[in-house]
């Protein structure tokens, strides 16, 4: 995997680019200078967790013949100061979804990309501590 970053407004406006040519805006807070002009890093980690999850439960989901009909993850995130440096210490997501399948079938597409599949989990569970809740939408 290769990643190109560059400078495109001073001070803290930066494009990124993956292998594909995809492109996203990261931008500081404004409370360092930022101009709010793109996501901050430490957002896109916990977007990372959102879509990586997303992906694994939506293709379980579908592998299991499964018509989704809505979809949706809210994440709240809590970062701790260690050191020099702000963890996230608790991230609970919230799944929102609708279709024409059981409770205990999502809660296990769930379980196994958050305790199995998504890698961007398995990286921060070293330091946070991951929950979740989901809900069936009629």
């Amino acid at each position: 995997m290769k990643i190109k970053l560059k400078r495109v407004t001073p001070p803290f406006v930066l494009e990124t680019e993956n292998e594909s040519g995809n492109k996203i805006i990261i931008d500081a807070s404004p409370e360092i200078g930022g101009a709010n002009s793109g996501p901050r890093p430490m957002e896109l980690l916990i977007m990372g967790l959102a879509g990586c999850s997303s992906i694994d439960v939506i293709m379980i989901l579908q592998k299991q013949k499964i018509e989704i009909l809505d979809y949706s993850v809210e994440v709240d995130a809590e970062r701790e100061k260690v050191d020099q440096v702000s963890l996230f210490k608790n991230i609970h997501l919230k799944f929102k979804v609708k279709g024409g399948f059981e409770k205990d079938q999502v809660k296990r597409a769930i379980d196994l990309s958050l305790e199995k599949y998504c890698s961007v989990a398995k990286t921060l569970e070293k330091t946070a501590t991951i929950t979740y809740e989901f809900e069936l939408i009629a």
